[in-house]
């Protein structure tokens, strides 16, 4: 037998299959543009996100006959939710998180509301990124569409919907919307008034590792899989991420370096709000029972993927096959810091700022300045972001003096060093850096029975490869250049809200 994670990202979808015994037997990754149909908006588009998705399964299962897939499990992003009708017919495009619509809804909701009430209920710090903004703005600007939804689906769910399945949501994406109530762990009646949400639109809410379904008879002749395969609600991709690298127990963090980068802290009970509040830091279910997390993130992934597509998309080209762009690119780049800075806000920044008027900056160009440094300097100002959420998380009690490393970033021997430098800690990859898509092979294995519980299955799933120290040198030059960093935004933030 062998368990089958999926993970839906905002520039790709990965799939793999795992033997019981934590051997990968294959794997497959599929990539899509993000859409910008105006200046500020960003879509997927729904029904070529799925068919991506189809065919990373099918490549995976043509694969994996001698050792069939017996169970399967969804890691996702969250917030970005598409509208289904109860027939299985996709209605229009998801909206990402990063589009600016909503955000005049959201204010419109939340005047006069409460924010410490609103956050004891949905312990998120507001802000037009989450679903409800989101269909606040359809109700509002597309009522027909939003009439003609019998569903609004997360991506985990929608996938797991198209399966088969019937629709539910974890705990852990149901956060993502703004409507969950963290405690009931179920939506809240309060928060569904407040926007006028309708539940009937929404999926139940599960615990993540239910068995939701299996796969239908004709998806599973579709995709080549076997029949009767289980279907495992799984969870938020950082949530997956967190288990995927290890941790099932509260006090550690991880660093996931994908399109967005987030730091996840885990903890072992709902923290006292008030404290939380003030250091903006959110809190919702970890995929396994008895945990929650924290995510502090921002841009990353997609600022190198913007540097390879504008100064490299010749280069990627041109390179032999099997080569890696990114390898070629990060060879240029200098030994040590570069004195350039760059303001990673090239779309509203995540957590714990949540920044929408603003754009990016590079500062300190020469005609000098190689395209190795303008690179270096992204991963650079990338980290700087994180310095002072790092205080946060020390004041209430988070290990920091090290960070495991995942997500395809994570990859990057140049990136993590930068990470181990800023910093000042050291950073572990471990041997698989997928770990949305481990975290969901494990927790199908552990609801299924192929794993006693999550602790036999990462011992059988996670092992370290690598650990980066930091250069003090490097370290104390960093420092110095974080200070002038945190100059930045304020020395031009009413020009670029003008921009």
């Amino acid at each position: 037998m062998s368990l089958l994670g999926i993970d839906i990202g905002t520039t790709g979808c990965k799939v793999a299959a795992f033997s019981a015994g934590g051997r990968s037997l294959a794997d497959a990754y599929r990539e899509y543009a993000t859409l910008h149909p105006q200046p500020g908006r960003a879509e997927l588009d729904s029904r070529g996100v799925l068919e991506c998705v189809w065919q990373a399964i099918g490549e995976v299962a043509a694969q994996t006959r001698g050792d069939p897939v017996t169970a399967l499990c969804i890691s996702s992003m969250g917030e970005a939710v598409t509208p289904v009708t109860a027939d299985r017919e996709i209605l229009d495009n998801c909206i990402l998180h990063v589009d600016i619509r909503g955000a005049e809804e959201l204010d419109e909701l939340l005047q006069g509301t409460d924010t410490e009430w609103f956050y004891e209920i949905n312990p998120n710090i507001l802000g037009p990124n989450y679903s409800l903004p989101k269909l606040l703005w359809l109700r509002k600007h597309q009522p027909d569409l939003y009439d003609r939804a019998d569903k609004f689906l997360l991506w985990g769910d929608l996938v797991a919907f198209m399966l088969g399945c019937e629709p539910t949501t974890s705990f852990s994406l149901a956060n993502r919307t703004l409507l969950f109530d963290i405690r009931k762990e179920d939506w809240s009646p309060e928060l569904l008034e407040l926007g006028g949400i309708e539940r009937e639109k929404l999926p139940d809410c599960v615990s993540s590792g239910s068995i939701t379904g299996t796969v239908s008879d004709a998806m599973a002749e579709k995709l080549g899989l076997p029949r009767g395969v289980a279907v495992v609600s799984g969870g938020h991709d950082q949530s997956c991420n967190s288990l995927g690298a290890g941790i099932c127990r509260a006090g550690k963090a991880i660093c996931g370096i994908g399109t967005v980068e987030c730091i996840t802290p885990a903890y072992d009970h709902i923290p006292e709000g008030g404290q939380m509040l003030e250091r903006g830091l959110n809190v919702e279910h970890h995929i396994l029972p008895g945990l929650y997390v924290s995510f502090i993130y921002n841009q990353s992934g997609t600022l190198v993927r913007w540097f390879r597509d504008t100064f490299a998309a010749a280069d990627s080209k041109a390179l032999p096959q099997g080569q890696d762009i990114y390898d070629a690119l990060a060879a240029e780049m200098p030994e040590g810091p570069t004195r350039l800075l760059t303001l990673p806000y090239f779309e509203p920044t995540g957590a714990p700022h949540f920044i929408a008027d603003a754009s990016g900056v590079i500062a300190g160009l020469k005609m000098t300045t190689t395209r190795g440094e303008i690179l270096k300097s992204i991963m650079e100002s990338a980290t700087f972001y994180f310095v002072e959420s790092l205080d946060a998380l020390k004041s209430i009690g988070i290990d920091t003096s090290s960070f495991v490393a995942t997500g395809g970033g994570a990859k990057s021997d140049a990136w993590l060093q930068i990470k181990a430098d800023v910093f000042g800690v050291p950073f572990i990859r471990p041997r698989i850096t997928e770990c949305g898509i481990l975290g969901a092979a494990i927790l199908a294995g552990v609801s299924t029975g192929v794993f006693k519980d999550p602790e036999e299955g990462i011992a059988q799933f996670v092992e370290h490869d690598r650990v980066f120290e930091p250069d003090q040198q490097r370290h104390r030059i960093y420092r110095e250049l974080h200070g002038r960093y945190q100059r930045l935004y304020p020395a031009v933030k009413d020009l670029l809200g003008e921009l």
